[in-house]
């Protein structure tokens, strides 16, 4: 079958330039240079033809097929540049179209009350301090004018550390800083620990086997009660941002004496009675006294010539009673519900 090259190099001309990517180009390369293509064939037929007629035909179909291949790089060209046009025009910036907000995390509710107390504790004059984790049994009782045979020692209360022998365990509250820090520390002294502390029992609203304390510490030669009221309720009116009443009751605690408990008055109902409060209008926020002679000598120093007050208290309730949060438990939940509120 003998083919019009002139009008097949207008066919294929009309082919490539309809072609929208490289898909279709291979098809029509394919289709005409291919092992069994079009141009391929004739070129394949030319020994079948007279000499003449050879010489002929081959040359118009060599100039063909260099066309083709011309043609069909020159469209490979533009397809690979239209496709990176397409490609910059996605990935330019529209300034006009509204932005997407990062989704930023942020401090945790602890954390930033934890640097206020810091401050606040920092511009009375006091010192932030810190302590093992893992304590031993002088630090955590001895030390502390605990006695042997104190519930605080049992199982039920205290993660004890193998082997028994050893007398390691997880403090079960900040206090033994204050022990470490006298010993190597000459008075006057004023010092704030916030750290974790743990204890073996039951969670509920309320407990928490992993909980911070903050525990602080004034030693000096004449110091009083009247000091310490002082400095907490100054402490209480800056970290609440309002003035803030107090009151104490008589108690007992072995490293401390005379030992009391401090209540404040309740901020959720103003002192008039609500479930926060149990309807007394009060809430207990910490436990302090004189510290004990005993304490002061087990530290190096001479009760004799220094006096000093110390408290503790539960960071997690003091946290609860800023932000209105009814159980302790949702500090370590790890709920975003929670947490994004703050």
């Amino acid at each position: 079958m003998k083919i019009d090259l002139k009008i097949l190099k207008n066919k294929v001309q009309k082919e490539i330039d309809s072609v929208k990517d490289l898909k279709e180009l291979t098809e029509v390369f394919k289709k005409y240079l291919g092992k069994k293509g079009i141009l391929t064939e004739i070129l394949g037929s030319l020994k079948k033809l007279p000499r003449v007629e050879k010489v002929k035909v081959g040359k118009e179909a060599n100039q063909l097929k260099n066309f083709l291949r011309i043609k069909l790089d020159q469209k490979v060209i533009e397809i690979k540049e239209k496709a990176r046009k397409e490609a910059e025009e996605q990935e330019r910036i529209d300034f006009s179209a509204p932005g997407k907000k990062p989704i930023l995390g942020h401090l945790h509710p602890l954390t930033e009350v934890k640097k206020k107390t810091e401050e606040i504790f920092q511009a009375m004059g006091f010192s932030i301090v810190r302590g093992p984790q893992i304590e031993n049994e002088w630090y955590n009782f001895d030390g502390l004018n605990i006695p042997k045979d104190h519930p605080a020692r049992d199982l039920w209360d205290t993660f004890w550390l193998e082997p028994e022998s050893s007398k390691l365990l997880l403090r079960t509250h900040t206090t033994p800083v204050d022990v470490r820090y006298m010993e190597k520390n000459n008075p006057p002294l004023r010092i704030i620990t916030i750290d974790r502390c743990f204890r073996h029992e039951a969670t509920d609203a309320s407990h928490e086997i992993n909980f911070y304390q903050i525990d602080g510490l004034q030693v000096e030669k004449n110091i009083s009660v009247a000091n310490f009221k002082a400095t907490i309720q100054e402490f209480f009116q800056r970290f609440f941002d309002k003035p803030v009443k107090i009151r104490m009751r008589p108690s007992y605690f072995p490293f401390t004496e005379p030992s009391f408990e401090i209540d404040m008055l309740c901020l959720n109902c103003g002192g008039k009675g609500c479930s926060v409060c149990q309807n007394t209008g009060w809430m207990e926020m910490l436990g302090a006294g004189m510290v004990h002679p005993n304490v002061l000598k087990n530290s190096g120093l001479n009760p004799k010539n220094w006096q000093g007050w110390a408290f503790g208290m539960g960071f997690e309730r003091l946290t609860m009673m800023k932000y209105k949060i009814d159980d302790i438990r949702l500090f370590y939940s790890g709920d975003l519900r929670f947490l994004k509120q703050f």
